[in-house]
């Protein structure tokens, strides 16, 4: 195993109320929030407690949303679990509660989770009754813009460093927002083909491209900082937004008037065969 790394974590009512915690997959930022609520779970029972100091007030509930998972029986997608779960801690917090929260909205679009997220940051901030100390561990760095915002959310990461090809996971909590996942690297670390993550880096530096030019056309970058989409590699361009034909048409037509919160497993399976018939049979 790997030597433990210890880290501080200062949570209050009035300058550090939320932390809003990034960094790459990997490295350290659910094992953070767990060690948080094991800790102070440990403290209100008068236990002894793994750090060299420690001041921690009463603690009324510790809440988490933690991991995915569905719940087939009732016919719950893994992101309606996440809703419902989330949507209970919204509605029964106090002022002295723990709030752990570990990438709320990965479950739905990037726009909608990035949206969801944010406005729950922002309402347990500005939340009139109360302030709860929160942990909201995420891989939307656009989340990080929320301190420039709100007084009480501070950015911290979970610092790494690159050697190379390699990524060092350093298991130290730091100050400040991180701009990257590495998810890529994580892939090839558990064993993916090298035909897959080479083509990852060719899509993930493409749409990074892209990324900048968009950022330019609102003003976010000087022109001269600019880099052309036209001087790369035709074998880099992603085809997805190529032109469908007839039938993918017809996928996605029977696709947009599905009513996905509506449908069980069952019937998600059996409208699935349905599609993947009419792909055989094209």
């Amino acid at each position: 195993g790997e030597t433990y790394v210890p880290n501080d974590v200062y949570l209050d009512h009035d300058e550090q109320q939320i932390l809003m915690i990034t960094g790459p997959n990997m490295a350290g930022k659910s094992a953070l929030l767990r060690q948080t609520a094991l800790i102070c779970l440990m403290a209100q029972m008068g236990c002894f407690v793994p750090a060299e100091s420690a001041r921690i007030g009463l603690v009324d509930k510790v809440f988490t949303r933690v991991g995915a998972s569905d719940n087939i029986s009732s016919g719950e997608s893994t992101f309606m679990v996440e809703m419902n779960e989330t949507a209970s801690i919204m509605n029964n917090v106090s002022d002295r509660s723990l709030i752990l929260l570990d990438e709320i909205g990965r479950g739905t679009s990037t726009f909608d989770g990035v949206s969801i997220a944010w406005s729950i940051a922002e309402y347990l901030h500005d939340n009139g009754q109360v302030r709860p100390k929160t942990l909201f561990a995420t891989h939307y760095h656009e989340l990080n813009e929320l301190a420039n915002k709100f007084p009480r959310i501070k950015n911290f990461n979970v610092a790494v460093r690159e050697v190379g090809q390699k990524v060092i996971f350093l298991r130290k909590l730091a100050p400040g927002g991180s701009q990257h996942s590495f998810g890529i690297h994580v892939a090839k670390m558990a064993g993916m083909p090298r035909s897959i993550v080479e083509r990852a880096d060719q899509i993930l530096h493409q749409l990074e491209l892209k990324s900048i030019d968009q950022s330019e056309e609102e003003g976010g970058m000087p022109r001269s900082e600019r880099v052309r989409t036209d001087q790369i590699s035709p074998a880099l361009q992603l085809s997805i937004f190529e032109t469908v034909d007839a039938t993918a048409g017809k996928i996605k037509e029977a696709l947009l008037d599905l009513d996905l919160n509506a449908m069980t497993p069952i019937e998600c399976m059996m409208k699935l065969h349905e599609l993947r018939k009419l792909v055989e049979e094209d």
